[in-house]
């Protein structure tokens, strides 16, 4: 089902034949994110995401999103710690539509003064937005306890400071030095061939620019005992987010973590729900979920909650990691928690957009398609014995770090109960 050509020029394309639906997804995607970004221009890979939709030397903005809703589709992007999706769907007849308004954002922009200097500020509102919800805010700490002083821990907003200093020219030049071929893939799935997507894209090859591949700065991990960030706010809530490092996408650990977070915290059946929630009514959401980059990973456990019942909740959950430390799970909970993940997988392939999502990913991530029967191959084969033993690898007090949000004035003796 997966069909997969690298152009003379580096560029990627990628397809997943679905003839039974009526629609195509499209992607084009670029290996490139927050954590490539140099401190002084934090922020310049969504700033570009931004911009890409306010005009090209064909289009008005206004004509960008005419063209792809006018005929029934839609259009987005987003833009992560290490890559950047430009991303639309429309009836399967449409695609070269698609094609060619995602290439002319891509290729031929404008970077009008005018449009930057107001994105600009539309940027620092969504900033603002970010920073007045504490679930978001405690996120962002999060990451700067995790990650000091390296691109990871950076917001991919950027910051006031640094939005102030993207001016056109360091714009443009980021985009030119970054956004090349050998790092684009072309993704796309639905009711087409892989023939005709890559016929329409060698027509466009020549235009995508050539350059180095540009490189992220590694991770970095000096941490020898628990971290807490309080940031006092008076909010009805306290948000906690617990974060633990673990490992790698590449690391072959990560079927059994996988499992591991899926007995947890990942769905209403997990431990820590069912413990802190259905038994004791302390929390109305608390789940866990994994971030896995090329070097490193983590675990973060999110919960909001009545600041006094902060304390008890963070033994509970710390007597649950311990518990996935010593016993074994038992045969039953096991099963569920394979049965549920592969459930997932298959759910989550079902439609022309997670196909195309999917194709992205693992060419930006791992150079290759891993097929989902591979994923779900290795996921059966987890033993109750390599989950315990992940868990003992990574919930270790110098993997911790807890960051609230929260109108407490103190987070006095909350890194001891981050030692147990």
């Amino acid at each position: 089902m997966y069909h997969v050509t690298r152009l003379k020029n580096g560029l990627t394309v990628a397809t997943a034949e679905m003839p039974y639906m009526t629609s195509v997804s499209l992607g084009l995607w670029v290996g490139v994110g927050g954590r490539y970004e140099p401190a002084e221009v934090n922020g310049v890979s969504h700033f570009i995401e931004h911009l890409l939709f306010k005009g090209t030397k064909r289009r008005s903005a206004r004509q960008i999103s005419q063209d792809v809703e006018g005929v029934g589709g839609y259009l987005n992007a987003f833009t992560g710690e290490e890559m950047t999706c430009y991303h639309s769907k429309a009836r399967h007849d449409r695609f070269g539509e698609l094609l060619d308004v995602l290439s002319d954002m891509f290729l031929n922009s404008k970077f009008d003064p005018v449009e930057i200097n107001k994105e600009r500020g539309v940027i620092k509102e969504e900033l603002s937005m970010y920073l007045d919800q504490p679930q978001y805010r405690v996120q962002e700490l999060l990451n700067e306890i995790l990650w000091p002083n390296q691109p990871l821990g950076r917001p991919l907003t950027g910051t006031e400071k640094t939005l102030d200093g993207l001016n056109r020219s360091r714009l443009i030049g980021y985009q030119q030095n970054n956004y090349v071929a050998s790092r684009t893939v072309i993704a796309a799935a639905g009711q087409l061939t892989h023939r005709q997507v890559v016929n329409a894209v060698s027509k466009l090859a020549k235009r995508f620019p050539q350059g180095q591949c540009p490189q992220f700065v590694p991770a970095t991990n000096g941490q020898n005992r628990p971290h807490v960030r309080l940031f006092t706010k008076e909010t009805e809530q306290t948000q906690m987010a617990l974060g633990i490092r673990t490992c790698s996408r590449h690391d072959q650990r990560r079927y059994a973590l996988r499992l591991l977070n899926t007995v947890l915290g990942e769905n209403m059946s997990s431990r820590l729900f069912q413990v802190i929630r259905e038994d004791r009514g302390l929390a109305y959401s608390i789940y866990s979920s994994l971030s896995q980059f090329d070097d490193v990973g983590t675990m973060t456990i999110s919960a909001g909650l009545d600041v006094d019942n902060l304390q008890r909740v963070l033994k509970l959950v710390m007597q649950e990691l311990t518990r996935t430390t010593r016993n074994l799970l038992s045969p039953a909970e096991l099963n569920r928690a394979r049965d549920y993940v592969i459930g997932q997988i298959d759910l989550g392939l079902e439609s022309t957009d997670n196909q195309m999502m999917w194709l992205g990913e693992q060419l930006i991530g791992y150079d290759k398609i891993i097929s989902p029967d591979e994923i779900k191959q290795r996921i059966a084969e987890v033993k109750a014995s390599q989950i315990r033993a992940v868990a003992r690898e990574f919930f270790r007090p110098e993997r911790l770090n807890l960051a609230l949000v929260s109108p407490l004035k103190t987070d006095r003796g909350l890194a001891k109960l981050l030692k147990t």
